[in-house]
């Protein structure tokens, strides 16, 4: 909308003035008509503008100054010891942090046949400095100390900061981990002795998966399709990525694009069922001048609904266009956690897969700001089946399923649906955005109705007033 003012005489919208919303200077004040009128234009206004700063791409969204945090964390102090970690509670979200050196304590309550996950992303600021081997290290340990499972994760090659995401399990009948009882998740920061100093912020999740209403086979699949599967073909559609997990953008099956800035990180999520087997490859567009190779540019991650690392591919980059697949991947499927390879391991629930998308900044050095446009080909292959039959509920509750609303998600490239991470603020925006486009619409129409009963309510009163 232009600009909008009042003066003496009137109003004056977008330059021109109407004559009909002047004062009444004989009534000694204006019209009820012109006041409600003007009432009508400020709020389609504000309505209006508030629209077109929701429909503004987040500031360098995705890098690590901007982190989308889930907006239901609760903040939680990690301990130095296990006598004062606190618990983190199944089906939560939490934001901590974690100095140079250090390893903290978080504490959890666990059931003798339930599957715990933790997750856990760090979150370095921007500008800092960090060697390739800088990262975490996540593990779960029982109440005597010894540990379950541990994984870890680093910057790389590129030492580029961006988010990092490791984590940890407590598989239930494990020799070092059964029954129930108290367990502890500890967090280690990993460090060069010439990175920074800075506290990185952390978030964490924890996921409870029950046990089988029946016991199933207990040895990974043998036979699947294991071929690099073709990219999908097509123009790509405009989807612009968000700044976490929780408010990781949705996409289905086809060709997603979106511009990064070196340094940024982009989040998106993929709903995918029992059954179902999920193929990503991404691409990096040319630059429009520089010169020089950067050894990692861009990097792919996959995460599975936990939040666990799946698979991770790398391109390098002299300039030209480039791409980079994913390994092939099994159609998710329970009996996969029995494989001993980490990209098949991982396949083992339906639910939200995340892609997780970083350029790195050293583009900016060879190449320049960019932004650089990337190219997101998903394939989701496969007819969907029943899940494996749980006793229980997990926590979160829909975080192994493919609902309706993560269908229509992946439609829309809302942040919404089950996703098992929150509603995060990337959605609320779009939300606002739509919500005040539509009403300032809506405003605009009724404001024209106005506008033309206003006309004949005061020729009606002119002429009267001349009888």
């Amino acid at each position: 909308m232009g600009h909008v003012r009042s003066n003496d005489e009137g109003w004056r919208v977008m330059g021109r003035r109407t004559a009909w919303w002047r004062t009444t200077r004989a009534q000694g004040g204006r019209t009820p008509v012109a006041g409600a009128v003007r009432r009508v234009v400020v709020l389609a206004a504000v309505l209006c503008a508030t629209a077109a700063l929701t429909d503004r791409p987040a500031m360098a969204a995705g890098s690590s100054s901007s982190y989308g945090y889930d907006k239901g964390d609760r903040v939680v102090d990690g301990a130095t010891g296990i006598a004062d970690a606190e618990d983190l509670k199944p089906g939560g979200t939490y934001r901590s942090s974690l100095s140079k050196g250090a390893g903290v304590y978080y504490g959890l309550d666990l059931d003798a046949t339930s599957n715990a996950y933790v997750s856990v992303t760090a979150v370095p600021p921007a500008g800092t400095t960090v060697a390739a081997t800088d990262g975490i290290k996540v593990s779960m340990r029982n109440a005597k100390g010894s540990g379950c499972t541990y994984r870890s994760a680093t910057f790389g090659a590129g030492r580029s900061p961006h988010p990092v995401t490791a984590w940890a399990v407590r598989e239930a009948g494990k020799a070092l981990c059964k029954g129930s009882g108290k367990y502890y998740v500890l967090v280690e920061r990993v460090d060069a002795s010439d990175s920074s100093s800075d506290t990185w912020g952390l978030e964490l999740t924890a996921v409870s998966e029950p046990a089988l209403a029946q016991a199933g086979a207990t040895d990974a699949p043998q036979v699947w399709d294991s071929a690099s599967p073709e990219a999908v073909t097509g123009e790509a559609r405009r989807r612009a990525g968000g700044s976490g997990f929780a408010g990781a953008v949705a996409v289905g099956q086809g060709a997603w694009r979106d511009d990064i800035g070196p340094g940024r990180t982009l989040f998106y999520k993929v709903p995918v069922d029992w059954g179902q087997q999920l193929s990503v490859t991404a691409e990096l567009g040319a630059s429009d001048g520089g010169s020089g190779y950067v050894n990692r540019a861009l990097d792919l991650a996959l995460y599975n609904p936990v939040r666990a690392s799946v698979d991770q591919a790398g391109l390098g980059y002299r300039g030209s266009e480039r791409s980079v697949a994913l390994e092939p991947l099994p159609p998710v499927e329970y009996r996969n956690r029995y494989s001993v390879v980490d990209h098949e391991n991982g396949m083992r629930f339906a639910g939200s897969y995340y892609l997780v998308v970083h350029l790195d900044a050293q583009l900016a050095d060879d190449f320049g700001q960019g932004p650089f446009p990337v190219t997101l080909r998903v394939r989701v292959a496969g007819t969907a089946h029943g899940g494996p039959g749980y006793a229980g509920r997990p926590e979160p509750r829909s975080i192994f399923d493919v609902t309706a609303q993560d269908q229509a998600a992946a439609v829309t490239g809302s942040a919404g649906g089950s996703g098992g991470g929150g509603g995060g603020g990337d959605s609320a925006m779009k939300v606002l955005a739509v919500a005040g486009i539509g009403a300032g619409t809506v405003l605009l129409a009724t404001l024209g109705v106005w506008t033309v009963s206003a006309r004949r309510r005061e020729r009606d009163r002119v002429s009267t007033a001349a009888l």
